[in-house]
């Protein structure tokens, strides 16, 4: 009796299955975030590419040596920086790690290529990840 009684409980116990998302469902949910983010700004479309960061005045971006906040803030840079297609261009990004740094943050290090009119740019940049309402945003960007 004691082994069906164990076998019973082994056996409910590993078909239990979690609805809990693991490490490697996080980091696919964070590359499609970064790949969307490619499209919108090769498509010179800045409105989709922020879709990808917390809509927040506590957004922080760490660029040029000077913290900006929020992100209203950090879109109307992107646009005065990126005013025309010509400066925009093309976007891809090689990601060199994304870290688990709990349950609900990752950071994310890589670098991104501009391929553009008035010349290309590059750098790198590492990027900070949060679970905000079961989605995924960037909370912190620091590029350069």
């Amino acid at each position: 009796m004691k082994k069906l009684i164990l076998a019973l409980a082994i056996f409910f116990f590993l078909s239990c299955k979690t609805n809990a998302p693991t490490a490697t469902d996080d980091i696919t949910a964070i590359r499609t975030i970064l790949d969307q983010q490619q499209k919108a700004w090769s498509n010179n479309d800045l409105e989709s590419f922020m879709a990808g960061y917390w809509k927040s005045d506590e957004l922080t971006y760490f660029s040029r040596g000077r913290i900006t906040k929020g992100w209203q803030t950090t879109l109307a840079n992107y646009k005065k920086n990126y005013p025309t297609e010509k400066e925009i261009g093309k976007l891809n990004f090689e990601i060199a790690n994304i870290t688990q740094i709990n349950a609900d943050a990752y950071w994310v290090m890589g670098s991104y290529f501009l391929t553009r009119e008035v010349g290309d740019a590059n750098g790198t940049f590492m990027i900070v990840f949060k679970r905000i309402n079961g989605e995924w945003k960037i909370i912190g960007d620091s590029s350069c």
